[in-house]
């Protein structure tokens, strides 16, 4: 749309005749998301929401590789908790002591990891002790 709004004519008119014509054209058919609902219209508005959604798109955290390391460590212990078998609660215990060996090994930026592998044993002995509460 490279056309100038003529003279005489008012600038909602003019507008209204573009976005009409390029209907016609169908240049707003298969657009991504049509037909959807617009995501997060139901949250309270946020100002920084594109910087959010692009960092989560390219897989980007705010937070240094340390304390994000600290972070999935905490969440991957709760999740071990909750797990629904003792297998799977043993998987995720073992796939992040993976990472935490790695970090370990050779340690990421930030503050200082102050992590240790998880003692997979005592975890799962916590575990049942959840399980048999319940």
């Amino acid at each position: 749309m490279t056309e100038r709004k003529p003279a005489g004519v008012s600038f909602e008119t003019w507008v209204d005749r573009q976005i009409r014509e390029a209907e016609q054209r169908g240049a707003f058919a298969d657009l991504p998301g049509a037909g959807k609902p617009i995501p997060g219209l139901d949250r309270p508005y946020d100002a920084m929401w594109w910087i959010k959604a692009k960092m989560e798109r390219e897989g980007l955290s705010a937070l240094p590789p340390s304390l994000t390391l600290r972070k999935a460590a905490e969440d991957a212990r709760e999740e071990a908790l909750n797990a629904r078998s003792e297998a799977e609660a043993r998987r995720v215990l073992t796939e992040i002591n993976v990472r935490i060996r790695e970090a370990l090994a050779m340690p990421p930026e930030g503050p200082p990891l102050n992590l240790e592998p998880f003692d997979i044993d005592a975890v799962v002995a916590e575990w049942h002790t959840r399980r048999s509460r319940r």
